[in-house]
């Protein structure tokens, strides 16, 4: 890799560490070619995805970003996990470390926010940006449903009344 494409390459890394909403940074020593490629796709399944880059080359694209905490987790074999969803990567990375014991997470960064493994973990565990926008959407439409049922009750409260009265008038 030649000067030019080494610059290029740090210049997409400090791209990706200022626009991503959550960076994981994981060990991936012992991970096949096939398993790395699983990884990758149900990253891209969630709106994330996952980089390979020397460790030497994202320090230098991570100097003056806001998530430069995470160089600290750069060492050995890593892989980078990011997207711009705060939960999607986090997620993801998680469900398959708990899946495939040969990935490790060792941090991240959340905005300005370093993470430990509890830390990504703990991101992992908080519902994705689908998820609350369906429970917000419920709970729009929940008063809604809620008042057109109180509208129609009194009506057949009223109904219900007046065919009891006529019960007992043909009973008497």
């Amino acid at each position: 890799m030649d000067r030019a494409q080494k610059e290029k390459l740090v210049e997409e890394l400090g791209q990706i560490f200022e626009s991503s909403g959550v960076v994981v940074v994981s060990h991936y020593e012992g991970l096949t070619v096939a398993e790395m490629q699983d990884l990758r796709g149900r990253m891209r399944e969630a709106g994330g995805s996952v980089r390979v880059a020397k460790n030497r080359l994202a320090k230098i694209a991570l100097e003056g970003q806001p998530c430069a905490s995470i160089a600290q987790y750069l060492n050995g074999m890593t892989v980078l996990a990011y997207s711009e969803d705060p939960v999607a990567a986090a997620k993801v990375v998680n469900d398959y470390a708990k899946e495939n014991d040969k990935l490790s997470i060792l941090g991240g960064a959340m905005g300005e926010s370093a993470l430990d493994v509890a830390g990504v973990k703990a991101v992992a565990a908080m519902p994705s940006r689908e998820e609350l926008i369906a429970s917000i959407v419920g709970c729009i439409g929940s008063p809604a449903s809620g008042l057109a049922g109180a509208i129609g009750a009194p009506a057949s409260n009223v109904a219900s009344i007046l065919s009891t009265i006529e019960e007992r008038a043909e009973a008497a």
